[in-house]
C-alpha cells in the first residue's frame, strides 16, 4: 500500500529541543526521532569525493548505529556519495582546468557502497543521485548524460528504489520524464537552489510520473535565512504557506495514483523543518 512519509534532511539539531527531542537526545538523536517520523534523509555520506584514492565510504559502526536506532518500518532516504554523482573534482579556483573524477558513474564504486550499507538494506527508502549543474564543459547535453545513466542504471541492483535529482532547469522535460519512466527512475523534486517551481514541472509531465517521488524542500536562499536564524531552528522565519498548498497538493494527487511519496524537509526552507512538516499533516492528516 502506498504510502506518505514525511521526515527532515539530517536530524542533529540542539534547537529542536522541545519540537522533537527531550533532554536526554543528545544520547541518541535518532532514536527520539524516529518516534516522531517515519523517515529521514542521510546527506552525510555524499560528501565523499577528497582526490584521486581519497574516496570516503561509510563507516560499519555508523551504519550499525543509525540501523539499530530505528524501528523496522522506518525508511531512509540516502544521498548516493558525490563520487559517483561529480563528473569532475571540484576547483578550488575557478579558472583551474576541469579534472576528470574517475569514478563518475563507477558500479564497482557503486557496488561498494551498497555493500557498505548492508545491515541497512531492509530500511533503504530511497537512493537519491544528486548531479549538479551540468554545463557544457562537464555534460555536452541532456542525450549524454541519459545516454551514460542509463548505461550505468542498467548495471545497477533492481531491489533498490532510485531517484535522481537533476540541477539544470532544462533537463526537466518530456524527454527526461519518459527517460524515468523508461528505467521506473523516481524524480526528485527540489524546492530551491534556483530551480523551477515543483508545482510548475509537476503540473506540466504528471501524466509521465507512474513511479515513487521525493520531494526536497530547501529554501532559496541558505544565507539569509541563516543570519535570522543565527542557528536556532525552532521557529519560522519565512512563511511559505502558499507555496505550501500547492506542494501538499502535489502530494495527495501522486499519492492517489497509489504511489510512495518521501517528503524531506530541510530548516533552510522556513527556519524550521518540524514545524514546517506539522504544517504539511495539517492539511494531509486533519484530525
Amino acid at each position: 500500500m502506498a504510502k506518505i512519509r514525511l521526515g527532515t534532511c539530517s536530524w542533529k539539531y540542539d534547537s529542536w529541543q522541545g519540537l522533537v527531542y527531550s533532554d536526554q537526545a543528545k544520547n541518541n538523536y535518532l532514536l527520539e526521532y524516529s518516534k516522531k517520523y517515519d523517515t529521514v534523509e542521510i546527506d552525510q555520506w555524499f560528501w565523499s569525493l577528497f582526490g584521486i584514492d581519497k574516496v570516503s565510504l561509510p563507516l560499519p559502526n555508523v551504519v550499525d548505529e543509525y540501523t539499530t536506532s530505528v524501528p523496522d518500518d522506518f525508511k531512509f532516504t540516502i544521498k548516493v556519495p558525490n563520487s559517483i554523482t561529480l563528473t569532475h573534482f571540484y576547483r578550488k579556483i575557478k579558472i583551474d582546468p576541469l579534472e576528470i573524477n574517475p569514478y563518475f558513474l563507477s558500479t564497482e564504486l557503486f557496488d561498494t557502497f551498497l555493500n557498505s550499507l548492508k545491515p541497512m538494506h531492509p530500511k533503504i527508502g530511497l537512493l537519491m543521485f544528486q548531479f549538479e549543474y551540468l554545463n557544457k564543459q562537464k555534460m555536452t547535453s541532456q542525450s549524454e548524460f541519459i545516454e551514460n545513466f542509463s548505461g550505468f542504471i542498467e548495471k545497477c541492483d533492481p531491489n533498490f528504489t532510485y531517484c535522481i535529482e537533476i540541477r539544470n532547469p532544462y533537463y526537466l522535460n518530456k524527454k527526461y520524464f519518459e527517460f524515468l519512466k523508461q528505467y521506473n527512475l523516481g524524480h526528485v523534486f527540489l524546492q530551491g537552489y534556483f530551480m523551477p517551481d515543483i508545482a510548475q514541472i509537476y503540473q506540466k509531465y504528471r501524466f509521465l510520473i507512474e513511479t515513487v517521488s521525493a520531494i526536497r524542500l530547501h529554501g532559496p536562499n541558505r544565507s539569509d535565512i541563516e543570519k535570522k536564524s543565527k542557528g536556532d531552528w525552532s521557529k519560522i522565519y519565512d512563511p511559505k504557506d502558499d507555496e505550501l498548498s500547492r506542494i501538499t497538493k502535489i502530494i495527495e494527487e501522486i499519492h492517489s495514483k497509489n504511489l510512495d511519496v518521501y517528503v524531506n524537509v530541510n530548516n533552510h526552507y522556513e527556519g524550521s523543518a518540524p514545524l514546517t512538516i506539522e504544517k504539511i499533516r495539517r492539511v494531509l492528516f486533519p484530525e
